[in-house]
């Protein structure tokens, strides 16, 4: 979602007025009306007692840490409570809001023809888990949870899941080219050594993509991908 929000386009004339010390919203103006109905501010008590901080600022500092991430404890001043904001993003994300925003903002982006689905790029990151969890696996790294993501060609994610360790990315490619959120189709998909198989490329051939993936050393069967298209897979860098 963050890097959703900073593909948006910009203002012709950049906004001049205010402090130029402070820094900037995550969330501009125009952004926030897309998804404002997402993140109701809740009704005052009956009871009375001090009002809630308003969704808009709670979305800043939680968007904050996760840009930086830095721990909850280290939120500035300038956002409010660290315990109200990690409160809100736990609400947020149980309920599927932050998904539901994030969605919002790729489909507007993809309506403005701003996406570029000539080509998107996949990979997954290991991530230790220590103290155990719903999603974790036991690995020579140690215990942890694999996520996989999926950019389209200029590096905006527009699926990403979390997954066990323990299971191959290779079986998790598929799952991550059909639930991507914009509902498109990319003409190829380009991925490391980690998806060489050649199921996997006759799988999303019907789906019309075209699998740009170097081949492991050693391999015995007949080459499937030649070296024009593996220069393609010189794009890669923009999701390392």
């Amino acid at each position: 979602m963050i890097i959703a929000l900073s593909k948006w386009p910009q203002r012709r004339r950049p906004n001049t007025t205010g402090s130029r010390t402070a820094p900037k919203p995550f969330v501009s103006d125009v952004q926030w009306k897309l998804i404002e109905d997402l993140f109701d501010d809740p009704e005052p008590s009956p009871a009375g007692g001090r009002p809630r901080v308003s969704a808009r600022q709670c979305l800043e500092g939680v968007l904050w840490v996760l840009k930086s991430g830095a721990r909850w404890q280290d939120l500035p001043d300038r956002y409010p409570s660290f315990t109200t904001c990690w409160r809100r993003h736990k609400q947020w994300t149980e309920s599927g809001t932050l998904v539901s925003a994030w969605s919002r903002l790729i489909k507007e982006l993809d309506r403005r023809k701003l996406l570029n689905w000539s080509q998107a790029l996949g990979d997954g990151t290991f991530s230790p888990t220590k103290k155990g969890g719903a999603e974790v696996g036991k690995t020579k790294k140690g215990k942890g949870t694999k996520l996989m993501v999926l950019t389209e060609g200029h590096g905006l994610p527009v699926s990403a899941f979390t997954i066990s360790a323990q299971v191959a990315e290779v079986n998790t490619i598929e799952t991550l080219v059909d639930i991507q959120i914009a509902g498109q189709r990319p003409e190829r998909f380009l991925y490391d050594k980690a998806a060489d198989a050649d199921w996997l490329r006759d799988s999303l051939e019907r789906r019309g993509i075209e699998q740009i993936t170097p081949h492991r050393e050693g391999r015995k069967k007949p080459v499937k991908t030649d070296g024009r298209s593996l220069r393609r897979y010189k794009r890669r860098w923009k999701i390392e």
